[in-house]
């Protein structure tokens, strides 16, 4: 959802705001998830340093750099990676500044410009030790550099499963640009089979293994497989529901959860809401009843432990990223913790950016 680019402030005054339009109650989708939050203990300081590396690109205008910052993207990393140490952490905020930073370009090219900034995103993470090309899109030096200090720490298998999972992300946000380009408006089930790709939870999830060396056969697990897919899902709808407000007064909500529930199914706001909280009760379900079908012996102590830590920061990614929701100022700006508690919201009037002569 690109929209800090275009409207750096919701309320400033480029923007017609028609009379408030109805409130609408946000499900507490997690009211059911029996952990709780936690952050890394390294926030500050690795916030200090990504903020620090991230402005010496200049990727974006200073008005526009400004509204990046407040939405604290380094917050999102030490929510959903709240056990790595420093040196994961600071990778872990970097990503969430990486992925942020592609959306808002992707989210106003066409799908060759797409294609040809995602082409360029896999070609620095396979040669992190390479310069990058004079005049290329700044989104390639960025790759680079996250990757060269990912390395660093991360472990040969984290890095093959990372590569190979951001390739199905770049690849899904081709496919998002393409689909947005068509002003095709999927179903239910080819939407989330895009979304899911597109979203970037898989190589985020991967990442919670950076210092990890688990073999193929881990991830292969079918209860491992199931987790990982049933968090992705559950971070789709969050991110949806969350941003559906922002993106429907933006005339952006086509690859949203929300408008395809209520295009495919006929039904009113409340109805799709309620439809989508009822599929991530299902999720939960899902998700508990393969929780304990994790196996606990894997051949070695130190396996067994590293797989128990991998299946908890899965946990973490569900909740963490669920209350940056909230607590950034990028969806619902300094009324987050208030939505949070009261579960309700206003709709916002659809927002015209204003013409020049």
């Amino acid at each position: 959802m690109g929209f800090i680019t275009r409207f750096p402030q919701i309320h400033s005054e480029n923007v017609a705001r028609p009379d408030p339009g109805i409130y609408f109650r946000i499900p507490d989708t997690l009211r059911n998830w029996p952990w709780s939050r936690h952050i890394n203990p390294h926030y500050s300081v690795c916030k200090t340093e990504t903020v620090a590396w991230f402005k010496e690109f200049k990727a974006f205008s200073p008005e526009s750099q400004d509204a990046f910052d407040n939405c604290d993207f380094s917050l999102l990393g030490s929510l959903v990676y709240p056990s790595l140490n420093k040196a994961g952490c600071r990778v872990g905020c970097d990503l969430m500044t990486l992925y942020y930073m592609f959306d808002e370009y992707s989210d106003v090219a066409n799908p060759i410009d797409t294609r040809q900034q995602a082409d360029i995103i896999m070609d620095a993470l396979h040669h992190p030790h390479r310069a990058r090309q004079v005049g290329e899109w700044i989104g390639g030096e960025v790759t680079r550099q996250f990757w060269e200090n990912a390395i660093k720490t991360g472990t040969p298998a984290f890095q093959r499963h990372f590569i190979d999972a951001f390739k199905v992300y770049t690849d899904g946000v081709v496919q998002e640009a393409s689909d947005r380009a068509h002003n095709l408006i999927r179903d239910v089930e080819t939407y989330l089979d895009v979304r899911r790709c597109s979203v970037g939870a898989e190589p985020a999830i991967i990442l919670c293994g950076i210092h990890m060396d688990l073999p193929d056969s881990v991830l292969a697990d079918p209860a491992i497989q199931k987790l990982t897919s049933t968090c992705i899902d559950m971070v789709v709808i969050a991110n949806d529901l969350h941003s559906y407000n922002i993106e429907q007064a933006l005339g952006e909500d086509g690859h949203n959860l929300v408008r395809v529930v209520m295009d495919e199914q006929g039904s009113t706001l409340e109805g799709a809401l309620a439809w989508i909280s009822h599929l991530h009760d299902d999720l939960i379900e899902v998700f508990l009843r393969e929780y304990k079908r994790v196996p606990t012996q894997w051949g070695s102590p130190a396996l067994n432990d590293q797989v128990a830590e991998y299946v908890q920061a899965i946990i973490n990614w569900v909740r963490g990223h669920d209350c940056w929701n909230f607590e950034s100022v990028r969806f619902f700006g300094k009324a987050g913790p208030e939505v949070m508690r009261t579960r309700v919201a206003k709709l916002l009037p659809l927002m015209l950016p204003s013409t020049t002569d």
